[in-house]
This record gives C-alpha cells, sequence and structure tokens, in this order.
C-alpha cells in the first residue's frame, strides 16, 4: 500500500530520517544476517540513512543495552528490531521492549499477521511482531525472516513512518 501524490504531505512528504537497527538471533553474526542487511537495504533504498546497525543474542539484556542508548542519540528518530518475536522461550525481543517501558500502538502487529496470514497460513498467529513507543520514539519489532522483514517494511512501517515520527514530535 503505497501513497498517492495526494497522501505525500500526509504522510510526511520526503523527509529522510535516522534508523537503528538491532539484529537478535543466537545463530548469525553481523556478517552472516540476511534480514539485518535486508532492513538497512529497505530502509536506505526508501531514502532514510541507518545511524546504528548491531547484533546481538536473544536476551532481554543484550537487545535493551544495544537500543537503549541509540534511542537517546539524537540522530535516530526510529528503530527496528529484526528477530525475537516469536513464541519460543529464547524470543525475547519484545519483552526487552516491554522492559524498557516500551508503549504497545496496537495496529501494526494485526495488520502485520493479517498480511503474514495470506502468506505463511495460520502460523502467522504465532508472532508477537509490534509497534512500540520509547523515548518518545517509534520501534518495530519484526520476526527475523526475510518474508517478515520484506512484508513489515515495505507494506506497514516505510509508508507510514515520516508521518508517524512527525505526530510523536509534536
Amino acid at each position: 500500500m503505497s501513497a498517492g501524490p495526494a497522501d505525500r504531505h500526509h504522510l510526511g512528504g520526503g523527509r529522510s530520517l535516522g534508523w537503528a537497527i538491532v539484529s537478535v538471533s543466537d545463530t548469525h553474526s553481523e556478517e552472516d544476517d540476511p534480514s539485518g542487511h535486508l532492513a538497512r537495504g529497505l530502509i536506505e533504498g526508501a531514502g532514510h540513512r541507518v545511524a546504528h546497525y548491531g547484533l546481538v543474542a536473544n536476551s532481554v539484556a543484550d537487545v535493551r543495552d544495544q537500543l537503549d542508548p541509540w534511542l537517546r542519540d539524537r540522530a535516530v528518530e526510529v528503530a527496528v528490531t529484526v528477530g525475537g518475536t516469536g513464541v519460543s522461550s529464547r524470543d525475547l525481543s519484545v519483552n526487552a521492549l516491554e522492559a524498557m517501558g516500551g508503549r504497545l500502538l496496537p495496529g501494526f502487529g494485526e495488520l502485520y499477521r493479517s498480511l503474514s496470514l495470506a502468506e505463511v497460513g495460520p502460523l502467522a498467529l504465532m508472532s508477537r511482531a509490534g509497534l512500540y513507543v520509547i523515548n518518545l520514539k517509534p520501534v518495530f519489532a519484526l520476526p527475523g525472516s526475510e518474508r517478515a522483514v520484506r512484508t513489515a517494511l515495505e507494506k506497514l512501517a516505510l509508508p507510514v513512518v515520516q508521518h508517524l515520527v512527525e505526530e510523536l514530535e509534536r
């Protein structure tokens, strides 16, 4: 769902935003992180800049310790976590965002699961993808598959992120 010309002003125009990307994985490295690198490519391809990128282990402390200083950095206006949104005991990104005081914005997760239903069937219900606000900045919690990253960023996050940031800055 892309914005037409009449929608550009409402969605924030052509403002370039600074992003932080935290990949969360117990099996990948920064060099071998296809979903994190895809997120970076999609974000930069949409005209934004990546101020910070890192890969951490799937733990509440590691996600928090990586993300917290970045969300205090003025160069970062939006963040994304990639991975750690499933239902297993090792999927802890959502737990970390909640522990950081993240305020859940309903809608993103529901829309993501709806789109995912068409792609993976009822397994979509096992995703805890969501959109949180921490330090007045949006933080998208995305599943770790490349398909999920592409769906969430292209169809949901990137089309509205400029307007979302502007609203949070008001």
